[in-house]
C-alpha cells in the first residue's frame, strides 16, 4: 500500500525534502550522546554478566527515538505537498463528413494485393477511420448496383465492424461507378459541415448502373463535395479466383483495366485528387495523404486537476508521536 501511494503522487515542493538530511544528523547526535553515558562498575568477574540476558526494556530503549524520527520524516514529506494529478482533454471543433465508397465487384478478389484487393482496402479503410477522431464517416459499397452499408456516424466501432464485414458477392456483379458515387453524394446531401468528401475506390471501368458517372460527378460538384478517387490494381495482368464448371476455384490471369481518365476527371472537377495504388503499401500511403489533405478543425483543451495527499502522512506522524508518548509514560518510563 505504501509503494502504491508513492508511485501515484508527486511533490509540489520537492525542495522541502532536503530537510530529510536532518535525519542522519540526528542519528549521529543520538549515537554520540548515548555512547558516552555508559556507567562503570567494578566487579571481580564478568562471566556471570555475559550469561545474563538483556531485559526487554533494554531492547526497546531506542524505540521512542526511532518513532520520533519517523514522525519527523512524515511531517517533512507532508510539508512537501504530495499531490495526485488528473489529466483530462476536452476535444471540440468541426470535423469533416466523409463517405467511403468501396468497389466490391468480383475483380476486387484479385490477388495482386495481400491477400487480395478487397481485404487490403478494408484494412486500410479501418486504419483511416481510427485517425479521424471528430469526423462523421459513412460507408457505401457498389458493384453492379450500390448500397449504403452505414450512414454517417461518429461511432468508430460500428464503422469498423461494418467495414470488416464487407464481402464480394453481396450485390449484383459489375462496376457501377456512377451509382456508387451518386449514392455517396446523396448521403452527404443534407450535411451541414463545410467540408464534405467522398473517397471512391475501384479497380475497373464503369459497365453498369442506371446513373452515368458524369451525372454523378455533376451532382457532387453542385453539392460542393470533393471526390478523391483511387484506382486499385497493378500494371498488366493480375491473378483472380474464378469458379470452374465443376465448382472448384481456379486462378485465372485477367488484364487490369482501370478507367484512369474517368477517375481523374471526377477528382479534378470536384476539387479532389486521383491516386493509383499498385500494392498494399501504396494504398496505405494514399489514405495517409488524403488524411493530411482533409484536416479537421480541432481544439484540444488540457485540464489538470490536483488533489492534495498529505493527510496519510500527517496521520502516520500522529500515530508515531502518540505511540512514543505512551511508551515514555508507561513501559519505558524513567524514574529519577
Amino acid at each position: 500500500m505504501i509503494t502504491r501511494y508513492f508511485n501515484s503522487v508527486h511533490f509540489a515542493w520537492p525542495w522541502v525534502m532536503l530537510l530529510l538530511l536532518l535525519v542522519p544528523a540526528l542519528i549521529w547526535w543520538y549515537w554520540k550522546k548515548h555512547s558516552g553515558r555508559a556507567g562503570t562498575l567494578l566487579v571481580p568477574s564478568t562471566t556471570n554478566l555475559q550469561k545474563a540476558s538483556k531485559g526487554w526494556k533494554i531492547k526497546l530503549m531506542h524505540l521512542p527515538f526511532i518513532l520520533r524520527l519517523l514522525a519527523m520524516a512524515f511531517i517533512i514529506m507532508a510539508l512537501a505537498r504530495p499531490q495526485t494529478r488528473f489529466d483530462e482533454e476536452q476535444v471540440s471543433g468541426e470535423g469533416v463528413d466523409i463517405v467511403l465508397c468501396i468497389d466490391v465487384s468480383g475483380s476486387m478478389l484479385a490477388q495482386d494485393f495481400t491477400p487480395n484487393r478487397l481485404e487490403a482496402a478494408k484494412e486500410v479503410a479501418a486504419q483511416f477511420i481510427d485517425t479521424r477522431k471528430t469526423d462523421r464517416i459513412g460507408v457505401v459499397i457498389f458493384s453492379g448496383e450500390s448500397f449504403t452499408l452505414c450512414p454517417l456516424t461518429t461511432d468508430k466501432s460500428v464503422l469498423k465492424s461494418q467495414v470488416y464485414g464487407i464481402q464480394s458477392g453481396l450485390l449484383e456483379d459489375g462496376t457501377a461507378i456512377g451509382s456508387g458515387l451518386a449514392t455517396s453524394t446523396d448521403r452527404l446531401r443534407n450535411s451541414k459541415t463545410k467540408s464534405k468528401v467522398v473517397i471512391l475506390l475501384t479497380d475497373g471501368e464503369n459497365n453498369g448502373g442506371q446513373i452515368p458517372p458524369v451525372t454523378a460527378k455533376e451532382i457532387a460538384k453542385k453539392l460542393g463535395i470533393r471526390v478523391y478517387t483511387i484506382g486499385v490494381g497493378t500494371e498488366g495482368f493480375a491473378p483472380i479466383p474464378v469458379q470452374a464448371s465443376d465448382g472448384s476455384i481456379v486462378m485465372q490471369r485477367e488484364k487490369v483495366n482501370i478507367d484512369e481518365k474517368l477517375l481523374t476527371q471526377i477528382a479534378s472537377e470536384t476539387g479532389g485528387q486521383y491516386f493509383r495504388a499498385k500494392d498494399n503499401e501504396g494504398l496505405a500511403k494514399i489514405y495517409g495523404e488524403i488524411d493530411q489533405l482533409e484536416k479537421s478543425v480541432i481544439e484540444v483543451t488540457a485540464l489538470h486537476r490536483y488533489t492534495e495527499r498529505f493527510l496519510p502522512l500527517v496521520l502516520a506522524a500522529i500515530v508515531c508521536l502518540s505511540l512514543e508518548w505512551v511508551l515514555r509514560l508507561t513501559l519505558l518510563k524513567k524514574f529519577p
